[in-house]
């Protein structure tokens, strides 16, 4: 009998396998066969080669720490623990300041009030007493803030920022953050808080070239660390976040953001019951003392070397404890040869006829000035007061001054480059016509509006360019709602004006200059008009080294940011107003020249913007009480009922740009005017009756519109003899802005700083104050 086939699902049973008695036939199963993979599981890896990787990682990762831990040592106190002196050099390679000697007085910790302690660990590392060395999560917190563009974050504990101050240095390169991290871990292990808290206090920065909480003590309050208040030591911890920014004395502007991060400090010591709630609100901001540089610094050296540190600070190039190391060799654009005719015009035409002895306004007076190479970007020279030594605040830099009208010529360059027109559709050129009558209302504005212009004039219909010869205020408050006020704000922005300027708002008053741009920014934004509308960064640096290595600058690619038809077409009214207008003081360089005047509410400041083909230069004349520091109008300064831009200020500009460039030929400007903007000389605007000024004092008609002076007054007027003659009754001009003093008698020309000239044989000497009697400080020019 034949086998039979097994039964279908049954595997045939091996016959060399006997099988059980009694036992059930067994079902055989087919080999388990793998499915391959498909699409895009092909390329996940399986659970156990990640599993497998893990593992390996943290071996790796195990074995470096453990490895650097005991191949990094606690090495002996860096170089950078006893900070060098930086070297500033003129842009020719000569000296021009060293930075001074460190300051640094070590003290014990139980000489600092606990108070001034928990103020430290408030502001930077609240869980200092209980925390380990290191924070890992604090440091990947902080990296990926930073990657989030969150601004750049730290995520050091205080061990880890001494071990930066004391052993290690500041540079931002990976092997020092590894280096740190394993020094602060061993230091963590081998020393107490106390000695580590002791370390960072006296190695911290705190600005002012004080290192050191001894130090600071006595750079900003003029004690000694152990007699600081709760309030103080506050301060003093706020500056530990930003030495140079939150210096309120240094930096006035910044002064919100230091307040805020002082309160951060108190309420952090509430939270961690270091201080009741009573004593916190019973806490009034500490001002600090004035700052007392170093005698190394005196003259102008001072305010370049501030100014320089703060373009390095605020461009990000090195941070305020890297550059406080010292070590570095500063190369500056400063011209020296530029810088001292700077100086030496500010002296003659302005410093020498001061005399604070026998006139009391002459106590406020304060200059600041900056010249730019506009092809370059780069600061030939810069006036930032009379003595950094006696007056530390830097004139040129500082943002708490209106700008006044400087700013008319930003409303029309918006108007040109966005095409803009009138209420009743015209074109906006230099030949449009406007009407500027005094106090009349701004149509089309939300905001009512209805400026005064210089000794409350009416000038009827008068030309674009005829407004900005005279400085209409009616005409460019009408012309900035024209053309959009926002508009006109991102074309300032555009030129070079700080965004975050002091009231830089949007609204009909902007067009009278209402903002306070620093006197740099205003020669970079003027700078921007004189290269034909391309913006190029400004800079003060033209090279950074230490030990042979060059520290790399920001980049600086020029950008066209109008037109060069609204920028060129702005310079024709401008080269108007020096040639017939406001600032005919200015001829006296000898040079085609472009300008404006200003002056601001009340007569706090005084301006002069002005240009050739090649160099850009602000001056402005300011009033302050030295003892107060309060801003103070320039009534009866230098002898002269007012002071306007087109006086001292021009005079200043024209004898520095004569000097200047009195090593080159004159140059022409290339002009690129839009269409329409030819210009034709203007007809006299008619007079009505005179209005009526509040005061009860009657305004005089509108000037007579002033021809340019000839040769024979010395480009300008300015004879040799007629400096001092010729004082009007009233001291004030054709427009009654300036100090009306007569320059060049030999002519009888009388010179009005803001509001044009009047030729004297004609008899018109006219404004809005008569003799005797003080100007009204609400007019702004």
């Amino acid at each position: 009998m034949s086998d039979q086939s097994p039964p279908p699902g049954w595997t045939p049973r091996d016959p060399d396998t006997p099988e059980e008695p009694g036992s059930a036939p067994r079902q055989q199963r087919p080999p388990k066969t793998r499915r391959p993979r498909t699409g895009w599981r092909r390329f996940v890896p399986g659970w156990r080669l990640v599993l497998g990787c893990l593992l390996l990682f943290a071996l790796l990762l195990g074995g470096a720490l453990v490895a650097g831990y005991l191949l990094v040592d606690i090495p002996p106190a860096n170089s950078a623990a006893i900070a060098q002196s930086n070297v500033y050099l003129y842009s020719d390679g000569s000296q021009l300041a060293r930075d001074g000697e460190v300051n640094r007085v070590n003290v014990p910790l139980s000489q600092i009030p606990r108070t001034v302690q928990e103020a430290v660990l408030a502001a930077e590392d609240r869980d200092f007493h209980s925390e380990r060395a290191v924070d890992p999560k604090a440091m990947l917190r902080a990296a990926w803030n930073t990657l989030m563009g969150k601004g750049k974050q730290s995520g050091s504990t205080i061990t880890q920022q001494y071990v930066k101050n004391y052993y290690l240095g500041q540079e931002q390169t990976v092997s020092r953050k590894v280096k740190e991290f394993f020094i602060a871990i061993k230091l963590g292990r081998e020393e107490s808080k106390n000695h580590i808290l002791e370390g960072y206090l006296n190695t911290s920065y705190f600005g002012r070239n004080a290192y050191g909480i001894q130090a600071a003590a006595q750079a900003y309050y003029g004690k000694d660390v152990g007699k600081l208040t709760t309030a103080e030591g506050a301060y003093l911890a706020t500056l530990l976040n930003s030495p140079s920014a939150f210096d309120v004395v240094a930096h006035p502007q910044s002064r919100t953001r230091a307040v805020a991060r002082w309160n951060y400090v108190l309420d952090g010591m509430v939270k961690k019951g270091w201080t009741s709630q009573a004593e916190r609100a019973a806490t009034r901001f500490p001002e600090p003392g004035k700052i007392r540089p170093a005698a190394g610094l005196s003259g102008q050296r001072g305010y370049l070397v501030e100014a320089v540190k703060d373009y390095i600070l605020d461009h990000k190039i090195l941070d305020d404890t890297t550059l406080a190391e010292g070590g570095y060799r500063i190369t500056t654009t400063i011209d020296k040869r530029r810088q001292n005719a700077f100086v030496d015009a500010v002296d003659e035409e302005m410093v020498s006829e001061l005399e604070p002895a026998t006139r009391k306004a002459d106590r406020l007076v304060r200059a600041g000035g900056a010249s730019i190479d506009p092809a370059t970007g780069k600061v030939v020279a810069m006036y930032g007061g009379i003595d950094y030594t006696k007056q530390y605040v830097n004139n040129a830099t500082r943002h708490d001054y209106q700008v006044a009208s400087t700013f008319k010529p930003f409303v029309f360059t918006s108007a040109v480059e966005n095409e803009s027109r009138t209420r009743d559709g015209r074109r906006i050129t230099p030949n449009t016509i406007y009407n500027g009558d005094n106090k009349r209302p701004v149509v089309g504005s939300s905001v009512p509006f209805a400026p005064e212009n210089e000794g409350q004039l009416s000038y009827g219909d008068i030309t674009v360019n005829t407004a900005t010869d005279l400085s209409v205020n009616t005409v460019y408050a009408q012309m900035v709602v024209d053309v959009g006020t926002g508009k006109v704000k991102k074309t300032a922005i555009s030129l070079g004006i700080p965004e975050n300027t002091p009231n830089f708002v949007s609204g009909p008053a902007m067009a009278l200059g209402t903002m306070q741009a620093s006197v740099l920014d205003m020669t970079q934004a003027y700078a921007t008009l004189a290269d034909h509308g391309r913006y190029t960064p400004h800079t003060l640096v033209g090279k950074i080294t230490k030990e042979g290595e060059t520290v790399k600058l920001p980049d600086r690619t020029p950008l066209q940011v109008v037109s060069r038809e609204a920028a060129d077409t702005t310079t024709s009214m401008l080269v108007s107003v020096v040639d017939n207008g406001t600032g005919t003081a200015a001829l006296a360089a000898g040079r085609p020249a472009a300008g404006k005047t200003g002056t601001a509410e009340q007569d706090r400041a005084a301006w002069f913007a002005g240009y050739t083909p090649d160099l850009v230069t602000v001056v402005s004349m300011m009033g302050q009480d030295p003892d107060t520091g309060t801003l103070q109008p320039l009534y009866g300064a230098l002898g002269e009922p007012r002071i306007g831009g087109g006086g001292y200020p021009a005079r200043i500009w024209a004898a520095y740009t004569k000097t200047a460039l009195e090593d080159s030929e004159p140059e022409d400007f290339d002009l690129e005017l839009e269409p329409g903007a030819a210009q034709s000389p203007p007809p006299l605007p008619p007079t009505d009756t005179p209005e009526q000024s509040p005061d009860g004092e009657q305004s005089p008609g509108p000037p007579v519109r002033p021809s340019r002076p000839t040769g024979d007054q010395n480009n300008g007027g300015q004879s040799q003899g007629g400096r001092n003659q010729g004082q009007d009754n009233g001291g004030a001009t054709t427009q009654g802005t300036d100090a009306g003093t007569s320059r060049g008698a030999d002519q009888g020309t009388t010179q009005g700083a803001d509001t044009g000239t009047t030729a004297a044989p004609q008899g018109l000497t006219q404004g809005g104050t008569t003799a005797g009697r003080r100007p009204r400080p609400e007019f702004v020019e």
